[in-house]
């Protein structure tokens, strides 16, 4: 086989692989799907979600039904623009990005307390750990069981300071609560069922 040849058997390697990790899972309400879609060497989803359970203590059905909930698992996923004049596309709303919808301050103190400076939010392992690393701090600094899904997505939704101070957000922020418990339930039977 010519260089020529091999080099480009690489790059054609290298696009699918790129592809691949940018395009959402196509079933989000089944994680044995998710996972059965994300089980690449160098992206293996369930690997990277169980070591964040090892990690923080969080389950894997929790911390993928947070995920699931902030971006319905896409890497680029944004808050919507805000329109200027009623239809002019503007800011967003937040800094909130990727999978785990980090905010730009809270991830720069992930980096910073675990010293993962080469993380992105783009990156599910990286975001899955941000996510697992978060719940474990709620638990740690607020009591909040590190399996009591609808509080730690209150906390995660509201922030530490808002939900320590008593605030349960509205009706709609309760809803995603318990949408996001739910999702956890429903996962967790999943994984139970997944095929080895």
């Amino acid at each position: 086989m010519g260089r020529s040849s091999f080099s480009k058997i690489v790059a054609v390697t290298v696009l699918l692989a790129l592809s691949a990790c940018a395009t959402p899972p196509s079933h989000i309400n089944d994680v044995c799907a998710v996972f059965d879609q994300n089980d690449g060497w160098f992206d293996n989803w369930q690997a990277a979600a169980e070591r964040a359970e090892q990690k923080h203590g969080v389950p894997v059905p929790v911390l993928m039904a947070t995920v699931r909930k902030e971006s319905g698992f896409k890497s680029n996923a944004k808050p919507p623009r805000t329109k200027l004049l009623g239809f002019i596309p503007w800011k967003r709303v937040s800094s909130a990005t990727g999978f785990s919808q980090a905010l730009d301050g809270t991830w720069a103190q992930y980096q910073s307390e675990t010293g993962s400076w080469a993380a992105r939010r783009t990156r599910f392992a990286d975001a899955v750990d941000f996510v697992g690393w978060y719940h474990s701090k709620t638990s740690d600094t607020l009591g909040v069981a590190r399996n009591d899904t609808y509080n730690l997505y209150l906390a995660y939704y509201l922030g530490w300071t808002a939900y320590g101070r008593g605030n349960r957000g509205d009706a709609g922020v309760q809803r995603y609560a318990r949408a996001t418990e739910q999702m956890a339930r429903d996962y967790a039977a999943q994984l139970r069922q997944c095929a080895p």
